[in-house]
C-alpha cells in the first residue's frame, strides 16, 4: 500500500497513474495512426506528440518491434532524400483485427466509465 505524506508524493503518484494509462494505450495509438497511412518512426511520434501522448524513441521502438513480431505490423523500406532510408511501418489484417478489437473494447470502457460518472 502507497501512502501519500504531502502534496509533492501526490503529484508523483498521480504522475506514474498517468503515464501507466498512457503506455497502455500505445499499441492502441499506434495501431490508430497506421490504420489510414503508413508512416516512419519520426512521422508516428509527431502524429502521437500532437495527440498529446507524450513518447520517446526509446519507448516506441521496442513497442514496434514487438507489434511487428506479434504480426500486428510490417515496414518497408524507402529510400530518402535527405540522409539514410526510412523504415516505414503499416498496419497489417491481423493488426486490423486487433485494431477493430480495441476499438470495441475503447466503447465498453467509455461506456463504463459513463455509467460510473453518472452514479
Amino acid at each position: 500500500m502507497y501512502v501519500i505524506k504531502n502534496e509533492n508524493q501526490l503529484g508523483m503518484f498521480t504522475e506514474n497513474i498517468k503515464t501507466q494509462m498512457r503506455k497502455g494505450m500505445l499499441d492502441y495509438c499506434i495501431l490508430l495512426c497506421l490504420s489510414s497511412k503508413e508512416a516512419y518512426t519520426a512521422e508516428l511520434i509527431d502524429k502521437l506528440r500532437q495527440a498529446n501522448m507524450v513518447v520517446v524513441e526509446g519507448t516506441l521502438y521496442p513497442l514496434l518491434s514487438r507489434m511487428k513480431s506479434n504480426e500486428q505490423l510490417d515496414y518497408h523500406w524507402v529510400e530518402s532524400n535527405s540522409g539514410p532510408p526510412r523504415k516505414y511501418y503499416f498496419i497489417t489484417e491481423r493488426g486490423r483485427q486487433v485494431l477493430n478489437e480495441m476499438e470495441q473494447e475503447w466503447i465498453s470502457i467509455n461506456n463504463s466509465l459513463d455509467i460510473l460518472r453518472k452514479n
